[in-house]
C-alpha cells in the first residue's frame, strides 16, 4: 500500500594534551622550586663520617686531613690515628682548641670539636616578568575556552529554540525529581511536499518512571478509527489528527502535536503531556551528517517498499531484505528499516519472511532501535567534530513541546535496555478488532466498540 493521502477526505488512506611532555608546564609567582637535593631542610645532627673528625676547613679535598696539619718530633714517626672512639667522645666534655697551643713530646694532640657543617644555601632568584608572563598565559587560555564555551552554548541555544516550543535550557516542570509517570509521545511521519506526507504513520508512548528508570512502550496503530474533532460525530483514522490539526504543509506543527497527543491520551489512559515529531526525510540527513550508524537487527523479514514516497511522481515497488545480524547504515537504509510495512503480497514479489515485523508495533520497536543508535553513535568521540553539521540536520529532523534540557533528561532515565520493558503493542490480537468504514477503508476498532478495554490493558501490562 501507498502512504497516499487524500486531504479532500479526511482520514482516507489509498493504497499505499601528552601529561608526560615536558612542554606544558606553566611557572606560576615567577619562579621554580629548587631541586631537591639543593632544598633547605631544618638543621639536624648528623654523625661524622669515619673518614675524619676534624672540621671540614682543616680537611683537603678528598675529606683527608693533610700529613703537615700537626708538629712532629725529629725522628718520630707520623702517627696514624684510628677512627676515634665517638662512645668516649660523647662522655668526656670537649675543649676549646688554642689555636697557638704546641703539643708536648708524647702528647696526643687535642681532640677537636665536632662540627656538622650546613649545605651552602642556595639563593632564590625572582625572574622578572615571570608572573606578567603567566598570568597572562593563564588569561589567554580562559579567554579562548571562554570564546569555545560561549560559541557552543550559542549554537546549542539556536538549535534548541529551532526544534523546540520551549526556552532551550528552561524547564517546564520537575517531573524527572518525583515519583510521577511521565509519558511522551513519539510520532513519525516521511515529511516532503507530496499529499499525506504528515500523515503519522508511527505512534508510540514512551511511559516512564524517572526514579526506577522503569520504561514502557505502547505503540498505537494507525489505523484506529477514533472521532475528531472531539464530539463533532466524524471519525477518521488516527494517523490524519495531525496533518488535519497542523495543516497539511505542517504550518502549525504545535497545533498538530498537541491534537494527537490529546487523542493518545483519551485512548490509551496515560495522561500524555509531552510530545516530539520525526521527520523521517530529515532524520536521513542527520544519519549521513555523522558517517551512519551500526544497526544489529535482532530479526529477518524482507518487505516491499516505495521507490518514491509520491505515488504521483513513482508509484513502483521494490523488494528490501534484512538479515539477522550487525549492519552499518547509512540514511537511506536506516529509513528504510524504520518504516517498511508492507508485505511481499502486496506488490507481487512472493511470500514476506516475517509478518511479525511489518505490523505497527514491530515498526516502533525498529524505530526505537534506530534512534538508540543514533544516541549511540552521537556518543562516539569521532562523532564530535561533525556535531554541527548533525545539528544542523536535525533542525529539520524533530520537533517538540519540551525544553532541550528536559528531554536530555528523559533520554538519560529511560531505559530501553532493562529485559523487564514493557511493549504493549494494540493490535487484532488483543484489544482490536478489523473493521471497514462505510467508504471502505480497512479500520481497527476496540472490542465490542468498548473503548474502556484499552485503557485497562495498557495498565495491566506497565512497568511498575
Amino acid at each position: 500500500m501507498s502512504n497516499y493521502y487524500n486531504p479532500d477526505h479526511q482520514g482516507q488512506q489509498q493504497p499505499p594534551h601528552n601529561p608526560n611532555s615536558p612542554q606544558e608546564k606553566l611557572v606560576l609567582g615567577g619562579f621554580q622550586d629548587a631541586p631537591k637535593s639543593e632544598r633547605r631542610k631544618p638543621y639536624q645532627y648528623q654523625p661524622p663520617t669515619p673518614q675524619s673528625d676534624y672540621p671540614m676547613h682543616q680537611q683537603g679535598s678528598h675529606g683527608q686531613v693533610p700529613p703537615q696539619q700537626y708538629p712532629q718530633q725529629a725522628g718520630q714517626q707520623p702517627q696514624h690515628h684510628a677512627p676515634p672512639n665517638h662512645a668516649q667522645h660523647a662522655q668526656q666534655p670537649q675543649q676549646a682548641v688554642n689555636p697557638a697551643y704546641t703539643p708536648q713530646q708524647g702528647a696526643q694532640p687535642p681532640i677537636p670539636p665536632i662540627i656538622t657543617a650546613r649545605p651552602p644555601q642556595r639563593k632564590r632568584v625572582r625572574r622578572k616578568g615571570g608572573c606578567a608572563i603567566g598570568c597572562l598565559s593563564v588569561v589567554l587560555i580562559l579567554v579562548i575556552l571562554g570564546f569555545l564555551a560561549s560559541n557552543v552554548l550559542q549554537h546549542v541555544d539556536a538549535f534548541g529554540k529551532a526544534v523546540s516550543t520551549q526556552s532551550t535550557f528552561g524547564t517546564q516542570t520537575g517531573y524527572m525529581n518525583t515519583s510521577d509517570r511521565t509519558n511522551v509521545l513519539i510520532m513519525g511521519f516521511g515529511g516532503g511536499t507530496h499529499d499525506g506526507a504528515f500523515l503519522t504513520d508511527s505512534l508510540s508512548v514512551i511511559s516512564l518512571l524517572p526514579q526506577s528508570h522503569h520504561t514502557s512502550l505502547v505503540a498505537v496503530p494507525r489505523d484506529l478509527f477514533v472521532q475528531y474533532p472531539p464530539n463533532s460525530g466524524q471519525y477518521t483514522k488516527i494517523n490524519a489528527i495531525y496533518p488535519s490539526a497542523a495543516g497539511y504543509t505542517n504550518k502549525d506543527p504545535k497545533a498538530g502535536g498537541d491534537a494527537i497527543a490529546q487523542k493518545i491520551a483519551l485512548v490509551t489512559g496515560l495522561d500524555v503531556k509531552f510530545w516530539v515529531s520525526i521527520d523521517f526525510n530529515g532524520f536521513h540527513k542527520l544519519i549521513d551528517a555523522i558517517g551512519g550508524i551500526d544497526v544489529y537487527i535482532p530479526d529477518s523479514f524482507n518487505a516491499c517498499y516505495p521507490n518514491n514516497d509520491d505515488a504521483n511522481k513513482d508509484a513502483s515497488w521494490k523488494k528490501v531484505q534484512f538479515n539477522k545480524g550487525m549492519e552499518h547504515m547509512n540514511g537511506d537504509r536506516a529509513i528504510t528499516y524504520a518504516r517498511a510495512r508492507e508485505p511481499l503480497a502486496v506488490c507481487n514479489m512472493g511470500q514476506s519472511q516475517n509478518l511479525a515485523e511489518l505490523t505497527d508495533f514491530g515498526r516502533s520497536a525498529r524505530q526505537q532501535i534506530m534512534v538508540k543508535a543514533v544516541l549511540a553513535k552521537v556518543k562516539q568521540w569521532s562523532t564530535w567534530p561533525h556535531l554541527y553539521d548533525a545539528m544542523d540536520a536535525m533542525k529539520s529532523a524533530i520537533y517538540t513541546n519540551m525544553s532541550l534540557a528536559d528531554l536530555g533528561q528523559f533520554a538519560l532515565k529511560m531505559d530501553l535496555n532493562d529485559a523487564k520493558t514493557a511493549r504493549i503493542g494494540l493490535s487484532n490480537q488483543n484489544v482490536l478488532i478489523d473493521d471497514q468504514s462505510s467508504d471502505g477503508q480497512y479500520i481497527l476498532q476496540p472490542q465490542n466498540h468498548d473503548w474502556g478495554v484499552i485503557p485497562k490493558y495498557v495498565q495491566q501490562h506497565l512497568y511498575n
